[in-house]
């Protein structure tokens, strides 16, 4: 299962009462039997929607926290721009490009421009599909993976990048780029034809915003001061820890949301069952992602290290996502414990290329990414490693070469950095000329 629009419930057979009232020619309002998966379907994309709505919080949290104190305005102001501006395009374009249903412009790869609609208001029963959902629901929870999408670029290309370009990029990821890639499975299509399966978005939402801020992270450069001639690398630690780990715990709730509705049905006995299944998975690979990353850096570096252990957490949410319905809760928990090693050996080894990245974003989400759409095949028979690694590669392909170019593009135009002087004095006075914590001096 994934979010291609297969219909998982049973069909639908009148209640006896509204049976009888036909045998005897009465117009009978539709049973619960009827509607009832329709309404149930509908709440868990609500539900689900808002949770992964909340997940932006945790993001501007935890960028809030990973950055020094003089760019922390900056990094909200974005989020917040980020997340709206991925509402208008999605209605704009996004939506129509991703489900395009039999209008593709060219079959499989590439969708049709338009606005969503939403169904009338007080629509009635036989107005709508009572198979699937309300559209309204269905947009408003897939529109949260496109801002997801985005909000994963922001951290890594934090303290040196301008805020305008950076928001012209953000239209046209989550306006095309994003649901074209993501229309090839979840639209129905040419990966989701040859059997690629990616659940919730391990590869089509997370490293997909890897490979994009990873585009960005090679054209824009290090921060000042990151790396030193003679090969050192110098720390720059967060401003607020409490604030990282807060948006840990808001992302880890949020992603309850991200997988379990994702299952896209709730209206039978086995999808609902599933749904609670898929919580758990999640819940535990979390964990075993969080304690992977504890250990880890107690024998590398001998003493723990917080940001590892978050982001180890984080790293065990994006490895699940790709199929965190069929592992058992052991097999999730050691799935998860591997993305948070993948992250400890990861941040070190960007540092040594001297890619930089604020808050660990690639690691998180990118290589994680990549491993947990690997890893689908080691508990769902249906899948094969030769097709999870086209997948893989196409998408990385087409974001990265794309985002690459259009970095280039926008920095050819105007620029993407701000000068030297704006990125030692902080952002938040440069580029918005308003600070978020006034009273301190400068981190």
């Amino acid at each position: 299962m994934n979010k291609t629009r297969i219909l998982t419930t049973a069909a639908l057979g009148l209640a006896p009462a509204a049976a009888l009232a036909q045998e005897a020619g009465e117009a009978a309002a539709p049973g619960f039997d009827q509607v009832g998966p329709y309404i149930m379907t509908t709440l868990l994309f609500l539900i689900g929607g808002f949770l992964v709505m909340w997940m932006a919080a945790g993001f501007a949290m935890l960028e809030a926290g990973l950055v020094r104190s003089k760019n922390v305005t900056m990094q909200l102001t974005k989020n917040i721009a980020l997340f709206s501006i991925a509402a208008v395009m999605y209605w704009l374009v996004g939506y129509s490009v991703m489900y395009p249903g039999d209008g593709w412009l060219i079959q499989g790869w590439f969708g049709t421009f338009g606005t969503a609609q939403l169904q009338p208001v007080g629509a009635a029963a036989d107005a709508v599909d009572l198979a699937y959902a309300s559209v309204a629901s269905d947009f408003f929870f897939q529109l949260m993976f496109c801002a997801t999408t985005a909000s994963i670029v922001s951290g890594t290309l934090a303290e040196r990048i301008k805020l305008w370009p950076f928001l012209i990029f953000v239209v046209l990821l989550t306006g095309f780029i994003y649901p074209i890639e993501a229309s090839w499975q979840w639209g129905g299509g040419w990966l989701s034809e040859i059997g690629f399966s990616d659940f919730a978005g391990s590869t089509l939402v997370h490293s997909a915003g890897g490979w994009a801020a990873l585009a960005g992270a090679i054209v824009l450069g290090p921060r000042i001061g990151k790396f030193a001639k003679d090969g050192r690398i110098h720390p720059m630690p967060g401003s607020n820890l409490g604030f990282a780990t807060l948006g840990t715990f808001i992302l880890w709730l949020g992603w309850f949301g991200f997988n379990g509705g994702s299952q896209l049905a709730a209206g039978t006995v086995g999808d609902i069952t599933d749904v609670g299944r898929i919580f758990a998975n999640t819940n535990t690979a979390a964990a075993g992602g969080a304690i992977a990353a504890l250990i880890l850096t107690q024998v590398m570096y001998g003493k723990p290290d917080l940001t590892m252990i978050l982001n180890g957490a984080l790293a065990g949410l994006v490895s699940i996502t790709a199929e965190p319905l069929m592992p058992t809760l052991g097999g999730a928990t050691l799935i998860g414990a591997i993305g948070g090693v993948l992250v400890v050996l990861t941040v070190p080894m960007l540092d040594k290329m001297k890619i930089d990245d604020v808050v660990g974003a690639i690691p998180v989400h990118l290589v994680a990414g990549i491993w947990g759409t690997l890893a689908v095949p080691l508990s769902n028979s249906g899948t094969s490693f030769v097709t999870q690694i086209i997948g893989i590669a196409a998408v990385g392909a087409f974001v990265f070469v794309v985002s690459l170019v259009l970095w280039f593009v926008l920095r050819l135009a105007g620029g993407i950095r701000v000068s030297e002087e704006a990125e030692i004095n902080g952002l938040d006075v440069a580029e918005l000329g308003m600070e978020a914590y006034p009273e301190f001096s400068k981190g």
